[in-house]
């Protein structure tokens, strides 16, 4: 199976995260976890690539961001962990509409069954 990277998942990366976050509350390497799993091993992301945008999704109030509490017990530097926020989950439902319309419309052009 040909994989997919970050220069074929440009402009659609912001929504997967979106998406994967409807799942729970993650931190950065989880949220890459979640997506080459749900991507079936066919998506490879680098975190130079998902860092970016979760800040581009913080800063427009679709994410939001919290460091880990000291009390969480694990070994290592504390994470920053991201939730969808309100406004998130209503820019994931219009964003999934946008994209189904773009298939069939994309999927009818070249001839795909829809």
């Amino acid at each position: 199976m040909e994989t997919i990277n970050g220069d074929n998942l440009r402009g659609h990366l912001e929504t997967l995260v979106l998406s994967v976050l409807k799942q729970g509350d993650a931190h950065g390497f989880e949220i890459l976890k979640r997506l080459e799993s749900a991507g079936s091993g066919a998506l490879k992301l680098k975190e130079g690539s998902l860092y970016p945008a979760l800040y581009r999704l913080e800063k427009s109030g679709l994410v939001k961001a919290e460091w880990e509490s000291n009390a969480t017990p694990r070994r290592g530097p504390r994470r920053r962990v991201y939730r969808l926020t309100p406004k998130g989950r209503k820019r994931l439902d219009v964003a999934r509409d946008e994209f189904q319309h773009f298939t069939s419309i994309i999927g009818s052009i070249l001839g795909a069954s829809a």
